[in-house]
């Protein structure tokens, strides 16, 4: 909480747990308080670098660190402007250049590099793409105005789906207050065994619960067109099983040395004297205080002799 304070009056959030902090196009951010002190007067400049401000460019900040926000509103500006896509380039290539222009457009920007020549350069830009601009603009307004439409007809279906599932969850509350009814004055009634009666009221429940038919069609896409695949009623194929697991003894090549005693010599002839008995735990483990020892007899003893 420390990390969020104001620069100008060093209010920080810890203090007051309300403070806002409010970032401005230079990307330094003040407090809520300090802004409005600042624009007492109509206009106002920022305290650290003196760039002139109106009190319409301030907004909340999001992001903790204040460049993060300058870049954030940095790319959105240019991006509002440079919106070609790739299909209004010839080759990949092109489309690819255009990509990194605008990212060093954007990195000049938020680094302070060449600011003067960089805006002539977007002015430059914008002059020679005027028409292009607000064709694209006009296009991206007709995609969010369609993805908008899609998005409340889904709402309104989800809202259909939801009223018909809580009218039939209602309905079969209701039939299964009823049932209960009818079975308790025909207990109460009847002449015949109770526990007749109560055998067949089950099973009469039973093939009700049987001849219920879903409430919904079963959804088997998504909005975007991309099927489920998780439950889908494709046979999975059956892969035939290999030969099972033979044990084969590890063969060891000639390792130019006289061969290492067995594992019964090792425990009979006193090679475990200098070396740590397994405790329960690494017993429980598979392990044995003979494995060490003969790697190292076999370490030990390779190699001894000179293989011309």
């Amino acid at each position: 909480m420390d990390d969020q304070a104001c620069p100008r009056c060093k209010t920080t959030k810890y203090r007051n747990p309300s403070l806002k902090l409010m970032v401005n196009i230079c990307g330094h951010a003040l407090c809520e308080s300090c802004v409005d002190l600042l624009f007492l007067k109509g206009s106002g400049s920022c305290p650290d670098c003196n760039v002139p401000l109106r009190r319409s460019n301030f907004r909340v900040q999001l992001f903790e660190d204040s460049m993060v926000e300058k870049e954030m509103d940095i790319r959105k500006r240019v991006l509002k402007d440079f919106n070609k896509k790739e299909e209004d380039f010839s080759t990949l290539r092109e489309y690819n250049d255009y990509l990194e222009e605008i990212e060093v457009i954007i990195y000049n920007l938020v680094n302070n590099i060449d600011v003067v020549g960089t805006n002539k350069r977007i002015e430059q830009y914008k002059r020679d793409n005027k028409e292009l601009i607000m064709k694209n603009k006009a296009k991206i307004g007709r995609e969010e105005i369609e993805l908008e439409e899609i998005l409340e007809i889904e709402k309104q279906m989800e809202e259909l789906r939801r009223q018909e599932i809580a009218k039939m969850e209602d309905e079969a509350k209701k039939q299964k207050i009823r049932a209960k009814e009818a079975l308790i004055d025909e207990l109460m009634f009847a002449d015949g065994d109770a526990k007749d009666i109560l055998n067949t009221f089950a099973q009469t429940v039973a093939n009700k619960q049987e001849e219920v038919v879903p409430l919904l069609p079963k959804v088997t896409q998504f909005s975007s067109g991309v099927k489920f695949t998780r439950g889908s009623s494709q046979a999975i194929p059956i892969i035939e099983e290999g030969p099972l697991y033979k044990y084969e003894p590890l063969e060891i090549p000639d390792r130019c040395g006289p061969d290492p005693p067995s594992l019964e010599e090792i425990m009979n002839n006193g090679f475990l004297h200098h070396v740590r008995a397994e405790n329960e735990t690494e017993k429980a483990g598979g392990y044995t205080s003979t494995l060490p020892c003969l790697r190292a007899l076999q370490d030990a003893l390779s190699g001894l002799y000179h293989a011309s």
